[in-house]
């Protein structure tokens, strides 16, 4: 498969430049942009490649080893690919009201299992959407890797870009099948459930704030920081060494905290289900993931094309200050060409996570 990653800085003008020279008849392109550029860049694209559909975000880009929040990166599909995309409207109170479109926008690329995926990035309301999205892929098969926007200054409205336009409480996809090989989702985890943890169950639970009130009965706070042995206090910052994770089946989907209530609950980034089964959870030796990760992606992938990959800023931000952000980019550009966004959260298939990375890598 084709593909095509540009990067550029400076003024808006000049960026734009630099990221899309020499780009030419795309079927589809995925951008990156700061979050005061996002309206600029996503019209200029609009109007400099008009029969090419967009969709875009803004905050923290990658693009083949450079990291930054100053950048616009512009990566394109082409003619080998079948593609389709579109916006879900107001998620945050009914998505599930477009399905009927997003539906005819998955017959469009008549999808396979192995060789389909859907790129989105959204504003919020995860849960909701990704249910919404999962009704309409589960039968098809359409693989899903997506990222919820974050670095939106304080005040502001959180904005996704689809063909020119933005739209806030909303989602903007693309439907990508690979004509020339396989396309495959995958999920790094670079915590893991101690060997002498506990499972927790979540017996009081307020979803809609995402709080979780009470495991096995007591304080949330309270049943975290007696085995972990940290004061209620620290808990919200010991969220890189020690999230919460919920199982399901042999996987474990973990939820960042976020807030300790007054209460003595905990308001997380992920919504926790009452009767969920929860684990708090230990960091690994995350170098070592990284390269478990990389060299699995070699293995079942023969001829990589293209990696388009969301982390959590949770990792970025523990990688950042251990100083190995930079080095995890470069590793990262080695499997073939690359670009990536750090968000708010991550969507995988059928289940919102924190604190992973996911990414989509095409043959």
């Amino acid at each position: 498969m084709k593909s095509f990653v540009g990067v550029g800085r400076g003024g808006v003008s000049a960026a734009i430049a630099e990221a899309t020279r020499g780009l030419s008849a795309p079927q589809l392109i995925v951008f990156m942009a700061p979050y005061d550029d996002l309206s600029q860049v996503a019209s200029y694209l609009k109007e400099q490649y008009p029969d090419a559909e967009s969709i875009g975000t803004s905050g923290i880009s990658l693009a083949n080893g450079s990291v930054s929040d100053k950048q616009v990166v512009v990566t394109a599909f082409f003619d080998d690919t079948v593609v389709s995309a579109g916006v879900l409207e107001q998620i945050s109170a009914c998505p599930i009201a477009e399905i009927g479109c997003l539906e005819k926008k998955i017959s469009q690329v008549h999808p396979n299992r192995d060789d389909t995926v859907c790129i989105e990035f959204c504003t919020g309301s995860e849960e909701k959407l990704v249910t919404t999205l999962n009704a309409a892929f589960d039968q098809k098969g359409v693989q899903l890797a997506g990222g919820t926007v974050f670095g939106v200054p304080e005040g502001k409205e959180a904005f996704v870009a689809y063909n020119g336009l933005l739209y806030e409480d909303a989602c903007v996809y693309a439907l990508i099948r690979n004509k020339t090989g396989k396309i495959k989702v995958y999920k790094e985890n670079i915590y893991q459930k101690p060997a002498d943890s506990q499972a927790h169950f979540a017996t009081k639970v307020d979803t809609q704030k995402r709080v979780v009130l009470e495991f096995d009965g007591r304080p949330a706070a309270e049943v975290y920081s007696k085995e972990l042995g940290i004061s209620k206090d620290k808990i919200v910052n010991n969220v890189m060494r020690n999230p919460m994770g919920r199982a399901v089946g042999d996987q474990v989907f973990i939820a960042s905290m976020k807030e300790l209530t007054p209460e003595g609950g905990l308001l997380n980034f992920k919504r926790i289900n009452k009767n969920d089964c929860m684990y708090f959870l230990e960091l690994t030796d995350y170098d070592s993931v990284e390269r478990n990760t990389r060299e699995m992606i070699r293995t079942e992938m023969k001829r990589i094309s293209f990696i388009l990959s969301i982390d959590c800023v949770y990792r970025y931000l523990l990688y950042d200050g251990e100083g190995y952000f930079e080095r995890y980019a470069a590793d990262m550009a080695s499997l073939g060409n690359h670009a990536g966004l750090v968000g708010g959260g991550e969507q995988f298939n059928n289940q919102h996570v924190n604190q992973t990375m996911v990414c989509a890598v095409f043959e």
